[in-house]
């Protein structure tokens, strides 16, 4: 074997570690190390002298551990065997990482179990290339970002499935709102697994998480995306589980041949024993049998506060007591105080325009968003026709345009006065939504 007379390694970015393939050389022979290097002399399997950047001839002068071990003559030009290894000393701040397979993470939420996957880049950079070396790299003759990667994905999946449920759990939120929280995810796990990294020589300079997402094909997150679109269906409308059950027991008893009023109660009664809500449910059974027996001789109108059915007329609710229609002063106007009653448009005092809320009556200044006393939904123009809409309407009923607010970033629905975004965390005062 020639004895070689220049080393050198001129290698890509993503080489931590690499072995030349030569072992013959002569105390003649020029070592070069670029300046992002460090190279290391190795003889029977031990770590030997250090070089840094610059051009070393190897010589007694240079190698003065290597000369003790193999009695080299001094000023002599003799061969001898020995590896030569180069380190990377370059950061590496685009090294990519990822769980390969999903996470079982339970939600606290809802109190179910949802895979979830994590991914992002880290930053890199080797400190100490003698530890580097004798703890990670072994043998090998190259060392890439890809060994890298694999030699601690065990490690990146441990401590990301104990701190994502310890996170969600200290801060009760769900797996679908998590990445709202991701930059001080990422700071907190970059403390947990840096000490790892030291061990073998490597320091983290920093570790970001891009993305908590999950499958999409999974059968328990379309069961939770589905009872969510629901539920947000349901909120609009103004009803809850209960309520929209008995509606479909009643309408599908009034497909029913027979008795309309002993069918209803039949089929009412029955469900809400089955399903433990007796009591609740055969009162609101009670009050509809009531109605529909009243109907035809006394006309009823509902209570604006709790839905009470109460002669058409009366002054005040039999149930709760407020009052009914437009009788009485409702509340005061928000410019002058002075008192308000139903139906009127503007303060008899000052002239400023009653702008009521649908709910409890209360004056509020143009332009609100929610009323000052209830916080119920203020009425919003349509932004293309100027129709008044109800708060939670989302198309317009005169020219049917879409009066849904959505993140300026990544389009996602946000309600009126919402800060943040739940779907990516944008600071919705900052850049606002758009309808």
């Amino acid at each position: 074997m020639a004895i070689i007379d220049v080393i050198k390694y001129d290698g890509t970015p993503d080489v931590f570690a690499w072995k030349h393939p030569e072992t013959e050389m002569g105390t003649w022979t020029q070592l070069i190390v670029n300046q992002s290097q460090e190279a290391i002399l190795f003889k029977d399997g031990r770590a030997l002298d250090l070089f840094g950047p610059g051009r070393h001839t190897l010589s007694t002068a240079n190698i003065p551990i290597l000369n003790n071990i193999i009695n080299l003559p001094f000023g002599g030009k003799s061969p001898f065997a020995a590896e030569v290894w180069y380190i990377n000393k370059v950061s590496a701040l685009d090294v990519k990482w990822g769980t390969p397979n999903s996470i079982q993470v339970q939600d606290p939420k809802y109190n179910i179990i949802i895979p979830v996957r994590a991914f992002g880049q880290m930053g890199l950079r080797i400190t100490d290339s003698r530890k580097f070396l004798v703890k990670l790299v072994g043998t090998l003759p190259v060392f890439n970002e890809t060994n890298l990667i694999n030699y601690f994905r065990g490690l990146i999946i441990m401590n990301m499935n104990s701190m994502l449920t310890s996170y969600l759990v200290h801060k009760k939120i769900s797996v679908l709102e998590i990445n709202a929280f991701i930059n001080e995810m990422s700071g907190h796990f970059t403390e947990i697994i840096k000490s790892a990294f030291e061990e073998y020589g490597i320091q983290l300079i920093n570790f970001y998480i891009h993305s908590i997402n999950h499958p999409d094909d999974d059968p328990s997150v379309k069961r939770l995306r589905e009872a969510l679109a629901r539920k947000a269906e349901m909120d609009i409308i103004g009803f809850n589980y209960q309520q929209e059950r008995s509606f479909d027991t009643l309408e599908g008893a009034a497909k029913n041949e027979g008795s309309m009023q002993s069918g209803l109660m039949g089929a009412g009664l029955g469900m809400g024993m089955g399903l433990g809500m007796g009591g609740p449910f055969a009162s609101a059974m009670s009050q509809l049998s009531q109605v529909m027996s009243t109907s035809e001789s006394v006309e009823l109108q509902s209570c604006g506060n709790c839905g009470h059915m109460n002669s058409k007329g009366s002054s005040y609710c039999a149930k709760c007591g407020k009052a009914m229609g437009s009788q009485g002063a409702v509340n005061g106007c928000n410019s002058c105080g002075h008192p308000l009653q139903s139906g009127t448009k503007f303060c008899p005092n000052c002239g400023d325009p009653y702008n009521a809320c649908p709910k409890c009556g209360a004056d509020n200044p143009l332009g609100s968003s929610q009323c000052v006393k209830c916080s119920e939904p203020m009425p919003r123009p349509c932004p293309n026709c100027s129709h008044l809409n109800t708060g939670n309407t989302k198309f317009c009923g005169n020219c049917g345009s879409s009066l849904v607010l959505n993140c300026g970033q990544c389009q996602h629905e946000v309600k009126p006065g919402q800060k943040f975004c739940l779907n990516c965390g944008y600071n919705l005062q900052q850049g606002g939504g758009g309808a």
